[in-house]
């Protein structure tokens, strides 16, 4: 049940801060910029540290679900999707080695693979939800990666891949939590 919490509180937390980050970003447009332009400027504090609390939270749940499921698959997964949270904030853009783009993609990744991997823990329709989920943010990271924006200019690509997980994370979450109470 603590981990669907954190995970919740996670993502919820983020989710609102990246919505007063955009607000405050002078100029920002969510088809022209990339999401983690909000980790650089007036905006770098509240961006970098939310995302560094959502990548801490989902690093704690992915030990305390190793311990509930029984599945190292799902915790590495989980885990690494936390690590690359984490590494965005602490690695905003610019930093050197491309340590940013490695960390973004790190948390794409494991992400989307987190949401179809728990197809197996989920019952349906939760299951069936979370794979679409999974797929359209794996197939929105291709397409993003090859520059295919299908008219959402890339900032507008780029929540393709996150809203999606998002949406998991959230359902995931609730059902961890429900689960804990029966």
């Amino acid at each position: 049940m603590l981990s669907g919490l954190l995970i919740a509180i996670g993502v919820t937390q983020f989710m609102v801060f990246m919505i007063v980050c955009e607000a405050l970003y002078p100029g920002y447009n969510v088809a022209h910029n990339y999401i983690s332009d909000l980790g650089v400027g007036l905006t770098a504090p509240i961006f970098n540290n939310s995302i560094e609390f959502l990548g801490i939270l989902v690093v704690i749940s992915s030990i305390l679900l190793y311990r509930e499921y029984k599945s190292r698959l799902l915790s590495i997964l989980l885990f690494l999707t936390g690590f690359g949270a984490t590494g965005v904030g602490v690695f905003p853009e610019g930093s050197p080695y491309e340590l940013h783009t490695i960390m973004s993609a790190t948390t794409f990744i494991f992400a989307g693979i987190s949401a179809i991997a728990v197809y197996r823990f989920t019952p349906k329709p939760i299951s069936l939800i979370s794979v679409v989920l999974g797929i359209i943010s794996l197939t929105a990271l291709s397409l993003f990666a090859f520059g295919i924006y299908l008219g959402l200019g890339h900032g507008g690509m780029e929540r393709m891949i996150v809203y999606p997980v998002f949406s998991w994370a959230l359902l995931f979450a609730g059902h961890i939590i429900t689960r804990g109470t029966k």
